[in-house]
């Protein structure tokens, strides 16, 4: 079900503004991928599905996942990611170029609160809406998930949007964003923890460091090993 549920993500056309952006960047390419088919529509999720972690990001990168079709594989965002998912046990390499590169997602599954990418990184508040349903979808199929680790305030937001939606929350200030910050949602529901984006501009600046993104893994790591 789970494989059904990407393939009808794949073939999405509830946001022309966005299917037109990814089609756009993918028939201008950058230099350094000339050579490269891109995928160029929406982006779906991947993972081990048995997983105890569920990792939320923003959005595919317009020459990262855009480009090769599978979640922040490609650009500096998935280098920065997944070196430190390597180093705490949730991946089984340190960096990813290409969905065919063998990199595999040990206990964790990834996914965004938007499918495709967006202009300037920046999807509208209507567009994410019209995607929530595919993250609500995934919540019920991921069955086993015990921690979801939100990729910046946006997949956060949308992460407490589905849990009110489904009336599973009542007030979403009640869960303020902060790094590293643990937020218990509900008797039974994962923990939920906020961390900054690891986009280029927040890892250039210093605002998230390799050591600040494995501390909130390693928080993840432990408590998805706890009986």
């Amino acid at each position: 079900m789970i494989r059904a549920l990407q393939n009808e993500i794949a073939n999405c056309v509830l946001c022309p503004r966005l299917r037109e952006h990814c089609r756009e960047v993918a028939l201008q390419k950058r230099r350094a991928y000339l050579d490269w088919n891109y995928w160029g529509k929406p982006v779906p999720s991947f993972g081990d599905v048995n997983a105890r972690l569920l990792i939320i990001g923003l959005a595919p990168g317009a020459h990262g996942a855009n480009r090769t079709g599978r979640m922040f594989t490609g650009d500096r965002s998935g280098d920065f990611l997944y070196k430190v998912l390597h180093e705490t046990g949730f991946a089984s390499q340190p960096e990813s170029r290409s969905a065919g590169d063998g990199l595999r997602l040990i206990d964790a599954y990834i996914t965004a609160a938007a499918r495709c990418a967006p202009p300037d990184n920046k999807p509208l508040r209507e567009e994410l809406l019209r995607c929530r349903p595919y993250l609500a979808r995934e919540l019920e199929l991921l069955s086993r998930v015990r921690v979801v680790v939100a990729l910046g305030r946006i997949a956060f937001d949308a992460y407490l949007n589905v849990l009110t939606d489904a009336g599973e929350i009542g007030s979403k200030p009640a869960f303020p964003f902060s790094h590293n910050a643990a937020h218990q949602t509900g008797d039974g529901h994962p923990l939920l923890i906020s961390s900054y984006h690891p986009s280029q501009q927040n890892t250039s600046t210093g605002r998230l460091t390799e050591a600040m993104l494995r501390a909130v893994f390693l928080r993840a790591r432990k408590y998805t090993t706890l009986r």
